[in-house]
């Protein structure tokens, strides 16, 4: 049995956040969590990036979209257990170092993800599917199975609790990580308010920019509050 489906794009530092909070919670409690898919680039293909978002947006979401790829292979080949550690390898490769000029648009190509997979034991080949859109179609029934659970006004991370017939809700967002001792209690407050029936948001657009050190924030450092619409940096409508 299932305890939360969480969905992920492994480029959203907000998703990472909430991910290694939820692993602290899924140590405490064993929990089962799946790790579901849901795509930026495909939710924002609509969109004109250069007229609506800030600069390397679009380099960003597109190499997220070309690791979820990557990840749909590796369940079909692996499993969903092996979509759990790639995507902590992923996240501690791409969030959980110093900030490198220039580095958005590499996370999406093969030079990027080679000692990732090597790291896992995991087949270098797995590469392969970085640039094959014929895993789109998997990652957008999986991105429209989200927006389905929520609604289509957010963005990511998307968690359902006690799927499949459990609620779903865009986040929760977190900028900080709590301590291992406020973890469990935290979440447990979010549950309450999920098993709720008639509960359906409890939102803010202001968010602190998450302390990661590839966001050039460290951990005793409180980062620039940012005013985020929808789940996103869209700067336009």
């Amino acid at each position: 049995m299932t305890d939360v489906h969480f969905y992920f794009d492994p480029v959203c530092p907000f998703a990472w956040m909430t991910s290694k909070w939820v692993r602290q919670v899924q140590a405490a409690r064993d929990y089962s969590v799946q790790w579901r898919f849901i795509s930026l680039r495909l939710l924002n293909s609509h969109i004109d990036y250069d007229a609506h978002f800030p600069p390397e947006y679009e380099a960003g979401h597109t190499a997220g979209l070309h690791l979820l790829r990557m990840a749909a292979a590796t369940r079909a080949a692996h499993g969903h257990d092996a979509v759990d550690t790639l995507y902590a390898a992923l996240g501690e490769a791409i969030f959980e170092r110093d900030p490198v000029p220039g580095d958005t648009a590499r996370r999406g190509t093969a030079e990027f993800v080679a000692p990732v997979l090597a790291g896992l034991g995991l087949p270098a080949g797995l590469a392969d599917a970085l640039d094959d859109p014929g895993w789109d179609g998997q990652i957008q029934a999986e991105t429209d199975e989200a927006l389905a659970l929520t609604g289509k006004d957010v963005g990511t991370p998307i968690l359902q609790f006690e799927p499949p017939d459990g609620v779903a809700f865009f986040g929760p967002v977190i900028s900080r990580l709590p301590a291992p001792d406020e973890a469990a209690q935290l979440w447990d407050h979010v549950i309450a308010l999920a098993r709720f029936p008639g509960f359906a948001e409890l939102k803010r657009s202001l968010r602190e920019l998450p302390r990661l050190r590839a966001l050039g924030v460290a951990e005793d450092e409180v980062g620039v509050q940012q005013d985020w619409h929808a789940g996103s940096r869209r700067q336009k409508r």
